[in-house]
């Protein structure tokens, strides 16, 4: 099977700014896949790479088999793009906009008008078809972009930053709507400042920081790498911290804290029913017990040096 986007040592210099410095990816097709990254890290210029939009100065980009400068015209006819900017044609309504768009691919006029009602109803914004782009609310123009990357039915949809700025209904809307194109077959590259966006949508994530690929995984196994917290109740707490030996190899701090158990370890959600056993044996009476997993997020910010992970990025 060819990969939706494989890229290997991928480089694009800006001066003396390595904006990628030699990103190697797979990206199998049908997958939802993540790709994150503090500001700066090189996620809009892989992208800007993939659609043509930046020549890259080394390595290698093919997207379903087609390099994206050799084989330019099959690489962009393969991608719908929903980029971060609106950058509409402003004067003409919306689903004339859309019209043009799928011209520009070779589709033919009726067949376009056809599309532009199809991808606008299936947005939630028909009834907007003869609105110019301006006269949209945020969240419309947010679902606009949406409709543009999808009128040419792409096998790859790239989305960059698609929920910034919404509300958190249009963000679970849109969600929904990815998700089921994702189900459908489309391969879906995302970007997002919002980690609990790719925690929750995405089958594996890329994380670059300085236009390196620092680590490839699913959102689980990056949680499993950080620490939980098992915080326990008893019904008598004890005035010492009872012995813990269960899961010592992945164990990394036991303390009481107003009476309550709180153990850091890795892969927590493993060691609690060994714990529990632990401490049933020992006389301890259990009244409640929680298991706070690590989140992506933090894990994130460990990986990149803590850099902040809002704002725009290039």
């Amino acid at each position: 099977m060819v990969a939706a986007i494989e890229t290997r040592d991928l480089r694009k210099r800006y001066g003396d700014v390595r904006a990628l410095d030699g990103v190697s990816l797979t990206v199998p097709e049908g997958s939802f896949f993540g790709l994150l990254g503090p500001n700066g890290a090189g996620k809009t210029t892989f992208i800007n790479v993939l659609v043509g939009l930046v020549e890259r100065t080394g390595g290698d980009a093919a997207v379903f088999g087609h390099d994206v400068e050799r084989d330019y015209r099959q690489a962009r006819d393969c991608i719908g793009l929903a980029p971060q900017e609106f950058n509409v044609d402003r004067f003409f309504p919306i689903r004339e906009v859309l019209e043009h768009k799928a011209g520009y691919h070779g589709i033919p006029a009726d067949e376009a008008r056809e599309r532009a009602d199809e991808v606008l109803k299936q947005v939630g914004i028909y009834g907007k078809r003869d609105t110019r782009f301006d006269w949209l609310s945020g969240g419309m123009k947010r679902r606009f972009l949406l409709a543009r990357a999808l009128i040419t039915d792409p096998d790859l949809l790239v989305l960059d930053e698609p929920t910034a700025g919404v509300d958190v209904q249009l963000r679970h809307d849109l969600w929904d709507l990815i998700t089921d194109l994702n189900e459908a077959g489309t391969t879906i590259l995302l970007t997002t400042h919002y980690i609990e966006e790719a925690e929750r949508l995405c089958d594996e994530v890329a994380i670059l920081d300085s236009g390196r690929v620092v680590e490839v995984a699913s959102p689980d196994e990056l949680m499993d790498r950080g620490t939980d917290t098992i915080t326990v109740t008893f019904r008598d707490p004890p005035s010492s911290v009872p012995d813990v030996a269960a899961g010592n190899g992945h164990v990394e701090s036991v303390d009481l804290d107003d009476g309550r158990l709180v153990v850091t370890a890795r892969q927590g959600g493993l060691l609690a029913p060994d714990l529990v056993r632990e401490l049933d044996r020992g006389g301890h009476e259990i009244v409640d017990l929680d298991v706070s997993r690590t989140s992506l997020e933090e894990v994130f910010v460990e990986m990149t040096n803590g850099q902040e992970s809002t704002g725009g990025s290039r």
